[in-house]
């Protein structure tokens, strides 16, 4: 009876990619491309302008939304100065109305005169009030104003494509004058952070892959270590066998463990490249 034969590495076909996964850059509005601010593997912050669209209308909104806003902020000003005009002539109107009732007391005033008088205060106090009204209604525009120019501003600002966090430009799929249509791809981009290995373990070595494991990654077919590495993820359930198999007969009953090898030299290392991961299960 033969010993069973003792397992000490499982090896797999692993594709580099980075920890945080490649992402699909796109331009959330359709445009022109006017100008390209980056080049293929340059390294870009998060924020940094990749691609800029003509944005020559959005611009004319924006500047027209201002105008108008500026415009309303006058009329705001022109109808408070209104209300301060019409309460320094109530003073004196209130101040002549005392003085006639004084008059009228005496008989030195008609009843004609001291209800004339009376007529202005009341006349200027409605006036008041309806400027008054004025100025609320202008300022409660200004509210509707402001968000045109935020809105002027957003649509202005989807006429980039900016990274979305700090990492590398794998591929750029625009260039100048070329119209682009709303969410399309234009290109790949890496997160900044760690290499991993992603690889697929056969479902007869699942269970001996554990985080914390170590391992190396090779060329395929070869035995030159390219580096080190260790298992940060190991998938909780097995899945068919799918993108390192080139052998479609291959993908129908086999099931696998999706394993993650984080590694310690990704500079040995190129985004994409297919290798072989020996993970070490003793």
């Amino acid at each position: 009876m033969q010993t069973p034969k003792r397992i000490d590495e499982v090896v797999g076909i692993a594709v580099i990619e980075p920890a945080a996964r490649i992402s699909q850059l796109s331009a959330e509005t359709g445009g022109l491309v006017k100008r390209i601010s980056v080049n293929i593997g340059d390294q870009v912050k998060k924020g940094q302008v990749v691609l800029t669209m003509d944005n020559a209308v959005e611009t004319a909104q924006l500047r027209q939304a201002n105008v108008k806003i500026s415009t309303q902020q006058d009329a705001i000003e022109t109808a408070r100065q209104n209300v301060q005009t019409l309460r320094v002539q109530l003073q004196k109107a209130e101040a002549d109305l005392k003085r006639n009732q004084t008059l009228f007391t005496g008989n030195a005033l008609t009843r004609k005169e001291l209800d004339d008088s009376q007529y202005q205060v009341t006349n200027l106090q409605q006036q008041i009030r309806a400027s008054e009204a004025q100025v609320r209604q202008a300022e409660s525009q200004i509210g509707s104003l402001r968000a045109d120019i935020q809105y002027a501003n957003t649509v202005a600002g989807l006429k980039t494509v900016k990274a979305p966090d700090n990492g590398t430009l794998l591929s750029l799929d625009a260039k100048v004058g070329q119209f682009l249509t709303s969410n399309q791809s234009i290109g790949d981009f890496a997160p900044a952070g760690p290499l991993v290995a992603v690889t697929e373990i056969d479902e007869l070595f699942a269970l001996r892959v554990k985080v914390g494991q170590k391992a190396y990654v090779r060329p395929q077919g070869s035995d030159e270590r390219l580096t080190t590495g260790t298992v940060v993820l190991t998938s909780p359930y097995l899945r068919k066998k799918s993108l390192f198999s080139d052998n479609a007969a291959n993908l129908e009953d086999r099931r696998v463990r999706e394993v993650r090898v984080q590694l310690d030299d990704p500079g040995k290392v190129i985004i994409g490249a297919r290798v072989e991961c020996v993970i070490s299960v003793n």
